[in-house]
């Protein structure tokens, strides 16, 4: 028999793509409620592994991790105690005062921070470039692929967006496709589908755009999307054997590294309620005139 009141702790994820979800399957693992915070049209591009795409279909389902879309935070207590994330639009964090939830984790990748501050929970984490750790959110995670992937920066900030796509399998800036004028996105070939150099993706109104590369179309936007000019529409992966239905190493890397910040900051405030509990010790004199002589 179900509980009335799911008494999990709950974490608030600003954003809901591809590297959100590997944060998302962390935090649902280990037994967190989830509430996942959209816009109205999310422009996800490796779709396929975004549980933002509840906000479209109603629901979603990313390996073990499922999600539905919720009008009203009401709706969001029915989906936790089915083990489900819940996911509502609300851009402005709107919500987040009437959850109090556990944490609030900026995961929306926009390279600069839509609104986030320390004021929203106990504990705020943010993914990437914009947040100044220490100021804007308690932990900033490097999102920057390398060496220091995944590293949790206590004060200052993540490494700057470079604009140049992280390496895969030797192939950087032509993997990622961008729109070359703006106006909605047609279909031509499907994520997952393997695609030689040359050939057809998708139509912008009246102009073809083909892949540069051969390889994986892992990444590319909903079809009906309007797109701006020069925005991210589609990925390639020259790795033809990746399994583009999983999610990422990056998006594993940064759940845990989300994971490890949460438990960090939260075990940090409980030794800090604790010392102010503690009754102060007593210095003997003799002992105090020791350590100041």
């Amino acid at each position: 028999m179900k509980p009335d009141r799911n008494e999990k702790e709950i974490i608030v994820i600003r954003g809901g793509g591809d590297l959100a979800t590997g944060v998302a399957q962390k935090f649902i693992r280990t037994g967190f409620n989830i509430l996942i915070l959209e816009v109205e049209s999310p422009t996800a591009i490796r779709r396929s592994v975004a549980l933002s795409e509840a906000i479209y279909d109603g629901y979603a389902k990313v390996e073990d991790i499922r999600c539905r879309k919720i009008n009203d935070l009401s709706e969001a207590e029915s989906c936790w105690n089915e083990g489900e994330a819940a996911i509502l639009v609300d851009p402005g964090g709107m919500s987040i005062n009437e959850v109090k939830p556990a944490a609030v984790i900026d995961a929306i990748i926009a390279k600069r921070n839509m609104g986030t501050t320390r004021c929203m929970a106990d504990i705020t984490i943010a993914l990437g470039p914009g947040f100044y750790a220490g100021k804007d959110v308690h932990i900033v995670i490097e999102t920057l692929r390398g060496h220091d992937l995944g590293r949790l920066i206590f004060d200052g900030y993540a490494a700057p967006d470079t604009g140049i796509p992280g390496e895969l399998a030797g192939e950087s800036v032509r993997r990622v496709i961008h729109a070359p004028q703006k106006g909605s996105i047609i279909h031509k070939k499907q994520i997952g589908n393997v695609v030689k150099q040359g050939e057809e993706l998708f139509i912008i109104d009246n102009t073809e755009v083909c892949a540069p590369i051969t390889g994986l179309l892992r990444g590319l936007i909903r079809e009906g999307i309007r797109v701006d000019q020069g925005m991210k529409v589609a990925d390639i992966d020259s790795r033809t054997d990746v399994d583009w239905n999983t999610i990422s190493d990056k998006a594993r890397c940064l759940g845990g590294a989300a994971l490890e910040a949460f438990f960090l900051l939260k075990k940090r405030r409980e030794q800090s309620v604790k010392d102010e509990l503690s009754p102060h010790k007593f210095v003997p004199p003799q002992a105090a005139e020791w350590n100041n002589p």
